[in-house]
């Protein structure tokens, strides 16, 4: 009965489906070591994202 309760709280959102988290190894200007950039970015920036 719990398991039928908490499945039709959750049933219309979608919003967490609608972003990505994403990572990119960026080379930082002061060291010079890579550094990870992490970020939350929408579906649809994805491909964006990484042609920065």
């Amino acid at each position: 009965m719990a398991k039928k309760a908490v499945a039709t709280l959750q049933e219309g959102r979608t919003d967490g489906r609608s972003y990505t988290k994403v990572i990119k190894m960026v080379k930082s200007p002061k060291t010079g070591a890579y550094v990870f950039d992490e970020q939350m970015v929408p579906n649809d920036k994805v491909q964006e994202f990484f042609k920065n």
